[in-house]
């Protein structure tokens, strides 16, 4: 107790009691006549307008784990880290159109997960079970990564012990989120996503304002710094600008991670619940504002370069966990009070998204499993109630990954993660605009996509931890084998496995599909009787009933 930060944690405590009320306080803002249906609970209404969807996207995608953990790759890796900038200005010009048209679908005929259009895009039960299982799996160590953003800012607080004990305040703020959000569904995190931004942007530009002062040379002395650190380690591929051997990495996670982002349950959640098409065209010409949040905070992993920042050592493992670093800078150069915002600031950041992310899956597993293959009648009443415990399910069984499982092993799953969540593009966006693409070829590409995207993954080390399998998400061109043929032989330029297995998802698709349109095989729904989706058609009706 003694190695607690006192003033800091009352700080960090008053914010996050506040959010707590207001987790509770949501359950009644904007209320429909029952919260016992997936609209309500699950999508908040689909009436958030511009301000809210803006704040609840945002709390979405820039999680506690974006704001600890880029700043930490830039400390580590250098110029490597900046790829989240990139990927997240590109993303939205790319997902503008689709998302409106998914809007509009979904809207217009009750879809309320990706699943939930697949199924009612092809009529098949089997597909529709691949993207909900691909989403549920790929969002649970999502879930755990904000735990481990949350825990790095209590381990710099003084919750440090090993066991149990090290994790008890980690458990009680997630409990307390579970409560809040079974109670208030969506409604609770883009309630906090208000105080959650706020304090976010206050936070980032006073520290980017501030912090260059202290250096007598400014950002020039920064860099310098940072150089200087880089030239002095073996690593070919850090330093402050890209190489020859990592440049076709950073543009192909760049451009991966932008593919990915919105083909996320928990992405898709947050659009869904907007009102309209104007507030998606507002909140996707808007959204990049927080890139350039982002691109601020990323700095400050130099920062820390140049100020001489220790990571906190984590006493369960013995090894220093460079998760802390950001916070331990906040706490080595400001104030009590105001690191104790900061803190705030992060631990709030991972509730917001872990809570919209729970919701997601909690959708995916009550509409997709539940409601196919368990009980088939199930109530709106009864759809509600089992998104509520699977959510619970689903938060307690992150937490589970953080106290008995090595946390580095969540953040190895999100890589897998980002891989797998691609491989659902074909049969969610492509599909969006075309039904070409066969059935069995999109089940096909994604058991392709799937399995050398695994496979590849497997087989990369991480030297610097000493882990021989799931090291990195990036691959050595030299390792890439087709059938025994290795043609980029003695190459060190490095690529995104993500990018590699989607490309071999769609080749295998469209191979399958031309030999299955040959054949004549059935292609689920019938070619002319099948839900083929119009957008101008859907915004009529919508109109019609006031929606648009």
């Amino acid at each position: 107790m003694n190695d607690i930060h006192w003033v800091e944690l009352i700080v960090f405590a008053v914010l996050f009691g506040l959010v707590t009320v207001l987790g509770f306080m949501a359950a009644r803002w904007k209320a429909g006549d029952t919260l016992d249906h997936l609209d309500e609970w699950g999508l908040g209404g689909r009436k958030f307008g511009s301000w809210i969807t803006w704040f609840l996207i945002g709390g979405d995608l820039y999680t506690a784990y974006t704001f600890v953990a880029v700043p930490a790759l830039l400390f580590s890796a250098g110029a490597t880290g900046f790829f989240a900038l990139p990927y997240t200005i590109i993303a939205y010009p790319i997902v503008f159109l689709p998302l409106l048209r998914l809007w509009s679908v979904s809207r217009s005929h009750g879809y309320v997960t990706p699943a939930d259009f697949v199924r009612g895009r092809y009529g098949s039960p089997i597909l529709a079970f691949l993207i909900a299982i691909t989403g549920i799996v790929a969002t649970m160590p999502y879930i755990a990564l904000q735990l481990v953003g949350l825990e790095s800012v209590l381990r710099t607080l003084g919750f440090n012990a090993s066991g149990i004990l090290g994790h008890l305040p980690l458990l009680i703020a997630f409990i307390i989120l579970a409560v809040y959000t079974y109670k208030s569904g969506l409604r609770a995190p883009a309630l906090i996503a208000f105080v959650k931004d706020i304090l976010i942007y206050i936070v980032i530009i006073v520290a980017v304002i501030y912090l260059p002062s202290l250096f007598s040379g400014g950002w020039s002395e920064i860099f310098s710094l940072a150089d200087k650190k880089f030239d002095a380690t073996p690593v070919a591929s850090d330093g402050i600008l890209l190489n020859a051997n990592n440049q076709l990495q950073y543009a192909t996670l760049a451009f991966g991670s932008a593919l990915a982002l919105f083909l996320y349950p928990h992405s898709v959640t947050g659009v869904l619940a907007s009102r309209g098409r104007k507030v998606i065209k507002r909140n996707m010409s808007a959204l990049p504002a927080y890139s350039l949040l982002l691109g601020l905070l990323a700095l400050l992993g130099y920062i820390a370069i140049a100020a001489g920042t220790k990571a906190v050592t984590n006493n369960a493992t013995g090894r220093p966990d460079t998760n802390t670093i950001i916070p331990q800078l906040f706490q080595d150069k400001f104030s009590p009070v105001f690191t104790g915002i900061a803190f705030a600031a992060i631990g709030i950041g991972a509730l917001v998204p872990a809570a919209i992310m729970s919701i997601a899956a909690a959708n995916l597993w009550t509409r997709n499993i539940y409601k196919e293959y368990i009980k088939k009648d199930a109530t709106p009443a009864q759809q509600a109630k089992q998104a509520k415990l699977s959510s619970l399910v689903v938060k307690f069984g992150a937490v589970a990954f953080i106290l008995f499982i090595d946390p580095q092993f969540s953040i190895d799953l999100q890589l897998i993660g980002g891989v797998m969540i691609l491989q659902t593009l074909p049969a969610v966006a492509i599909a969006l605009y075309t039904r070409w693409l066969h059935i069995w070829g999109l089940v096909a590409g994604w058991v392709v996509g799937m399995g050398w995207g695994m496979y590849l993954l497997y087989t990369i080390p991480n030297p610097a931890t000493g882990k021989a399998h799931f090291g990195t998400s990036a691959l050595s061109l030299d390792k890439l084998s087709l059938f025994g043929w290795h043609p980029f032989a003695g190459s060190t330029v490095l690529i995104y496995v993500g990018i590699l297995s989607l490309v071999a998802n769609l080749v295998v698709a469209v191979i399958v599909t031309f030999v299955a349109r040959r054949m004549k095989v059935s292609n689920g729904l019938d070619e002319t009787n099948g839900t083929d989706y119009h957008v101008d058609e859907d915004d009529k009706d919508l109109r019609e009933i006031g929606v648009h």
